[in-house]
């Protein structure tokens, strides 16, 4: 898979010169497992542990059959989290997500019964495939970690993310996210086509007998917890950033306010957005401080979907990533 400016490096291993934290040696273990089941894909995986350490979601982006599903399972399987998935259709309800409450003929009181989201990892597939008030659902639970029902709050486990899942070719009959949930995503990560060498590969192993629906079979085994998350984001929490690298962040995020094919900039949530998955990407790389370098790989996952072209701009056939690349060659990086 070749490098990419934006996309987390695949060949992500600790500094050599340092003795990794063990908590970092678990994580970059995950990879190694969710491979076992998934060719290629190592800049989304990476993409996604960026997001759990940096307790954000993530917004997967691919055309149907790149393994969006397989590979958030297999990661829950790493990381030996609970996972639940929800297939989004236009019949879908809010409580169908969220929960409800349920008359119990027997005490003849109402009990609540958890919905998918009670869970570590949520997938949420095609999410633009359902209405917005139940898009809206899931608001609440992303950004306060908490469902409310009947006036009742209920507390989220620890950890959780959601995953959620869109096509983005086939369009007719969904729902659009509006901005306000965008923004609610920490990442947007792309799932292209595998190269050919990667396609045969998977082909070869469904050959072998290889079945998605089975990871222990795939022998992806969990090498990491609940414990080494904690201990990691505590990592992340402690990574040192200097003024100047800040203040690069916000010039980036201010230039998109400034660019002419952008009628929607980026807010100063983008801007956190930008700094924490720095942070991350610094202490999976086994640094203590971020750098540049840092903020230039997560600008485009942590932007992309934070800005908004002018109609004009679409018509000329711009693109949201060339636009944003465009103001990483011209906003001067500290030295």
């Amino acid at each position: 898979m070749p490098d990419h400016p934006a996309q987390p490096h695949p060949a992500l291993q600790p500094h050599p010169a340092l003795q990794p934290h063990p908590a970092l040696q678990a994580l970059l273990a995950v990879r190694a497992e969710v491979a076992k089941a998934v060719v290629g894909q190592d800049a989304v995986v990476t993409g996604l542990l960026i997001a759990l350490l940096s307790r954000g979601h993530v917004l997967l982006e691919g055309v149907p059959g790149v393994a969006k599903t397989l590979l958030v399972r297999a990661l829950s399987a790493a990381l030996s989290l609970d996972t639940k998935r929800v297939q989004f259709t236009p019949d879908l309800m809010p409580g169908d997500i969220t929960g409800s409450l349920v008359y119990d003929a027997h005490s003849s009181e109402f009990s609540f019964r958890e919905g998918p989201v009670f869970t570590n990892i949520l997938l949420g597939d095609e999410i633009n495939r359902t209405p917005p008030k139940t898009q809206a659902s899931l608001l609440e639970a992303m950004e306060e970690r908490q469902v409310s029902v009947d006036g009742v709050s209920r507390a989220l486990p620890v950890p959780f993310m959601v995953a959620a899942t869109q096509n983005p070719v086939e369009y007719e009959g969904t729902y659009p996210l509006p901005e306000a949930q965008l923004d609610r995503f920490l990442l947007k990560l792309t799932m292209p086509l595998p190269p050919r060498e990667e396609e045969i590969e998977v082909v070869r192993r469904h050959s072998l007998g290889f079945d998605p629906r089975d990871l222990r079979a795939a022998g992806v085994q969990a090498v990491a917890g609940a414990a080494e998350l904690a201990e990691a984001r505590a990592g992340v929490a402690a990574v040192d950033i200097a003024p100047e690298i800040v203040a690069y962040i916000v010039d980036l995020v201010r230039a998109t306010r400034a660019a002419p094919s952008f009628q929607l900039g980026v807010s100063p949530r983008g801007a956190t957005a930008l700094l924490n998955t720095s942070r991350a990407w610094a202490w999976l790389s086994g640094r203590s401080f971020v750098t540049p370098d840092d903020v230039k790989v997560l600008t485009l996952p942590a932007l992309r979907h934070r800005v908004s072209l002018r109609p004009e701009a679409q018509m000329d056939g711009v693109k949201v990533d060339d636009v944003l690349l465009s103001i990483l060659a011209t906003v001067p990086a500290p030295r």
